[in-house]
């Protein structure tokens, strides 16, 4: 999870607290292992067979919602929520435990959940695991009159880089007066020449042509966040889509590029965030929330 405490220039409006979250999960963890936080090997299964591996467990998406009504930040963007409109295809059996349990079609699904009243939620044309969210008292997505546009925000598929838009626009009409683009960007994942040319694409969408003939980030004022899945910092002569972003937008974490610790230990970090107009302050956390 990367937390993003975002400070204005000067001449901007307001600061601003914005979140992106990764809510992704996976089978290739000690489940079983303490803490005993009753996530066990049986639900990692059902997880990755049925709930894509999006936040669904029920207890992590009430502790979510606890975090982020703590929080309460103006923007959220989100990668790999489970959308609650797919219960209808997962069998009964699966349903307890997870967000299906209980379900209707009047549940709402699990972003809004965890973001709480006071928020609207808007996704990516076919991937309704990838949404922003915004406080009702920051602003409104422009186009969008719900509480949850489930293709509420602009997007296009790359061919050849799966289904789905992966890169998308949504315009949020400030509740004092002004604009903010948001692009919510989760690059193709793997360092195959075919996973790096994806991200290469991906980030054309963003600083380049979304696939409507203006980039992403097309506004007076943008933000582009999400889980880019490569490292600006280390990556640039291995990967592509590393070295692929447009000035003057600066890509940061940990304050500065080339001073950026690995998350968790690991030998490359890959969760980076551009902006155009924002001081940052950045934070990484991990929870076993």
């Amino acid at each position: 999870m990367l937390l993003l405490l975002l400070a204005c220039a000067p001449d901007a409006p307001a600061p601003l607290t914005v979140v992106t979250f990764n809510t992704g999960t996976t089978e290739g963890l000690p489940h079983d292992d303490p803490p005993d936080d009753g996530y066990t090997s049986d639900h990692a299964a059902i997880s990755d067979a049925w709930y894509g591996d999006g936040l669904a467990w029920l207890p992590a998406v009430e502790a979510t919602r606890a975090w982020f009504a703590d929080l309460q930040p103006d923007v959220v963007a989100f990668q790999e929520v489970f959308w609650t409109g797919a219960c209808a295809d997962i069998p009964v059996e699966h349903h307890a435990d997870f967000a299906c349990e209980g379900w209707t079609e009047d549940t709402p699904t699990v972003a809004l959940q965890v973001l709480g009243p006071g928020y609207q939620v808007a996704c990516h044309p076919g991937k309704p695991d990838k949404c922003l969210g915004v406080r009702a008292a920051f602003g409104r997505f422009a186009g969008c009159d719900e509480d949850l546009c489930l293709e509420g925000l602009d997007g296009f598929t790359v061919a050849g880089c799966g289904s789905g838009a992966r890169v998308a626009r949504g315009v949020i009409e400030r509740a004092d007066g002004g604009a903010l683009t948001v692009v919510n960007l989760h690059g193709s994942s793997g360092f195959s020449g075919d996973d790096q040319a994806c991200r290469v694409a991906q980030f054309e969408q963003a600083f380049v042509d979304l696939g409507d003939g203006a980039p992403g980030a097309s506004g007076a004022e943008n933000l582009v966040l999400g889980d880019l899945n490569t490292d600006p910092g280390r990556l640039t002569g291995a990967d592509p889509g590393a070295a692929r972003r447009a000035d003057p937008c600066r890509v940061s974490a940990g304050g500065r590029p080339d001073a950026m610790t690995p998350l968790w230990g690991l030998l490359r970090g890959v969760d980076y965030n551009p902006c155009d107009f924002f001081e940052f302050l950045l934070h990484f956390r991990k929870t076993s929330e």
